[in-house]
């Protein structure tokens, strides 16, 4: 066993392959030779770093396995430096040494964070090898179980928000039929703010809607919820597209967690005979029609975003559709991936060329079109494999389909 006394004046060593350091947090000689004894008779693989002080401990804390803590130090007394050691390394095994009279406070250290405590003068070199593995071992056990717990409460808090962005579509027009999709960017699947719905009106208009709320996290994905909200409302309220979009703006400004957070829109308003429509672009990307002859972009008007600017003017484009088509409303965590090994963006017209792509490969003798669930899942994931790996941001998809008449 090796052992430094950062007193000395030593920088603290990483351990060697294989071993494990241990800091020794004790102010007495004695009692530090004797633990430093008791470990070297037992054969115990370890390397222990010694500090005299909670003050020295904090330099050598970095790549430490597990903590002996004496709880009478120079700048500690009682149970303030467990409390000391798991607000700085929470998650460190500590093992507090206390004497005889003290045992008491060694029962009360473990209640506070400690896995364990030993008496001074009544402990072996292999009942105290025996006791910092255990505690190592006590340590990483519960850290996995806490993770779990995390892990758990997360999923559940990420799909309440998900259910709140990823409405069930209210539409009983049995020629149209609505697919949607929605991925969490990046390694950490953190929840955003992207979402989409869509509603019939009892005039027969249907309207539908996809925003993204820049930004990741339950806040910004709070705020997408509160964004939907507020637009499905005020749809069934039957109020126009324009005081609708003042309404998001108003939600934004007084529900952002800080200044100049902002949130991109695309509405699009299919009126009853299902040919043609209103459109407004809120700095988001453009839908794509697609046809029997045709793939091309929507066009409208493009206004700032909701948070940007306190806008009072929302442009709307007239849009011509068909008898039988498709749209497709995305936010631009699906564009803005790799195209390749380069630094070149996907963009709109590499998705276009992904959706031609798909459409090309219809297996002979198969349906005339590729269902929309196979087609988005397809352009998904071919994004992703040209990116490198998961998309960094996150996206919603959403595609509106509608039939011929008599189909």
């Amino acid at each position: 066993m090796v052992a430094e006394d950062l007193s000395a004046g030593s920088t603290a060593r990483s351990a060697l392959p294989g071993r494990t350091r241990v800091l020794l947090i004790e102010d007495d000689d004695g009692d530090a030779l004797l633990v430093e004894e008791l470990l070297l008779d037992a054969g115990a693989p370890f390397d222990m770093t010694r500090a005299r002080s909670l003050r020295e401990a904090r330099e050598a804390l970095a790549g430490i396995g597990c903590v002996l803590l004496d709880l009478e130090l120079p700048d500690s007394r009682g149970l303030h430096g467990v409390h000391w050691l798991q607000e700085t390394r929470p998650g460190l095994a500590v093992v507090v040494l206390t004497g005889i009279s003290d045992e008491h406070l060694g029962e009360e250290a473990v209640g506070a964070g400690a896995q364990d405590y030993l008496i001074k003068g009544q402990v072996d070199g292999f009942l105290l090898n025996r006791v910092v593995r255990y505690a190592m071992e006590r340590q990483r056990a519960e850290e996995t179980q806490r993770q779990l717990r995390e892990a758990r409460l997360y999923a559940a808090e990420n799909a309440r928000l998900e259910r709140g962005l990823l409405p069930s579509p209210l539409v009983s027009d049995r020629r149209l039929t609505v697919t949607a999709r929605y991925r969490s960017g990046g390694q950490r699947m953190l929840l955003g703010g992207d979402f989409y719905d869509l509603v019939e009106g009892p005039d027969g208009w249907v309207h539908a809607v996809v925003g993204d709320v820049c930004g990741r996290g339950p806040d910004e994905a709070a705020l997408g919820v509160c964004l939907r909200v507020a637009w499905r409302t005020m749809v069934l309220a039957g109020r126009p597209m324009t005081e609708i979009l003042s309404a998001v703006q108003q939600v934004v400004e007084n529900e952002r967690h800080r200044d100049r957070l902002f949130a991109t829109l695309c509405m699009l308003s299919i009126a009853p005979d299902r040919t043609r429509g209103l459109m407004h672009l809120a700095g988001h990307p453009q839908p794509l029609l697609i046809t029997d002859d045709r793939l091309v972009e929507l066009c409208a008007p493009v206004c700032l975003p909701p948070g940007i600017v306190h806008s009072v003017d929302w442009p709307t484009g007239d849009v011509e559709l068909d008898e039988s088509w498709s749209v497709l409303l995305y936010t631009d965590g699906l564009i803005e991936g790799k195209a390749g090994s380069g630094p070149e963006r996907l963009g709109s017209d590499g998705l276009i060329k992904l959706i031609e792509k798909a459409r090309a490969q219809t297996p002979v003798g198969s349906e005339p079109e590729l269902p929309d669930e196979l087609l988005i899942d397809s352009v998904i994931e071919r994004a992703r494999e040209l990116n490198g790996g998961d998309l960094d941001d996150d996206l919603a998809v959403m595609m509106i389909s509608c039939s011929a008449p008599g189909a």
